[in-house]
């Protein structure tokens, strides 16, 4: 069966959100939902999300899932906030135990904070099958970007996180913690083993001076086209070129505030006694 695909575009973080369904009236996923954030103000709002609401409801959807390809370092999940909404399991890759321990480590957060993946309703392993409605859905491992990326094939479309981006940007950064250039050579090899006319649907567009924003492009385009492993670029090659990249760019900025809310599955820090919610700065410590 044949998926239809509504995506929304956030500009503030060129992050694309997609929901994918069987039929009108039938069941749906959302990948990689956003919360708006501001962070001159530390306020939190709810515009991306409330589009996602608004077409569910025109649609008679029930919405089944919310899927998160990774932790996110540029955008804070809007899961957890459409679910309260719109009922729906948060599912991730079953490696985000490993991106947990890390910034648990980092950001000090209490003790009690587990780092077993519990805040999830479900953690995927690697070929893991489920479905949407009457769609049949695949949980695909595909790490290099962090070591706990997903993407997820569902029928001829294959939403694929940061491990691409359209051809004339090229590949997601590796230097993150657990990031490693060669293995995201191997699962973007994976993902490129598909049909040429597999539909990919990207988490993010960094469009060049003069191209519309697009959320989608196929196998075939990618295997001709793409700046950074297009056919006829050996791994050396790739992670030659990754690493000199990655040593050159700047941490994105909503990642301090991004990181502490995506791996709680969306969900805002706990108030503390005076009832507000705080976010931590490492200082000098990135």
């Amino acid at each position: 069966m044949k998926p239809t695909v509504q995506s929304y575009f956030d500009t503030q973080t060129c992050t694309a959100t997609h929901i994918v369904f069987d039929a009108p009236g039938g069941y749906a996923a959302v990948i990689d939902p956003v919360l708006n954030y501001e962070p001159k103000s530390g306020r939190t709002t709810t515009r991306s999300a409330d589009q996602v609401l608004e077409f569910l409801a025109a649609n008679g959807l029930t919405l089944q899932w919310l899927l998160e390809t990774h932790a996110h370092a540029d955008h804070l999940s809007g899961a957890r906030y459409l679910q309260e909404k719109a009922g729906g399991q948060i599912a991730i890759g079953e490696k985000i135990t490993e991106v947990q321990k890390v910034f648990k480590s980092l950001f000090n957060l209490d003790a009690e904070f587990p780092v077993d993946g519990r805040q999830f309703d479900v953690l995927f392993a690697a070929d893991t099958t489920f479905d949407i409605g009457k769609l049949s859905a695949l949980a695909l491992y595909v790490p290099g970007h962090t070591p706990a990326d997903m993407a997820y094939v569902i029928g001829d479309c294959i939403f694929v996180g940061d491990t691409l981006f359209m051809p004339d940007v090229g590949s997601a950064r590796c230097d993150f913690p657990g990031g490693d250039a060669s293995q995201l050579y191997g699962s973007i090899q994976k993902i490129l083993s598909f049909p040429p006319e597999t539909r990919l649907f990207l988490c993010h567009d960094y469009p060049p001076a003069g191209r519309e924003v697009c959320t989608h492009t196929t196998v075939a385009r990618q295997k001709a086209e793409n700046i950074h492993v297009r056919d006829g670029v050996s791994e050396a090659d790739f992670v030659a070129l990754r690493q000199k990249r990655d040593s050159g760019l700047e941490m994105p900025y909503l990642l301090i505030p991004a990181i502490q809310v995506n791996i709680r599955a969306g969900a805002l820090p706990e108030a503390e006694d005076n009832g507000i919610r705080y976010l931590k700065i490492p200082l000098n410590a990135l």
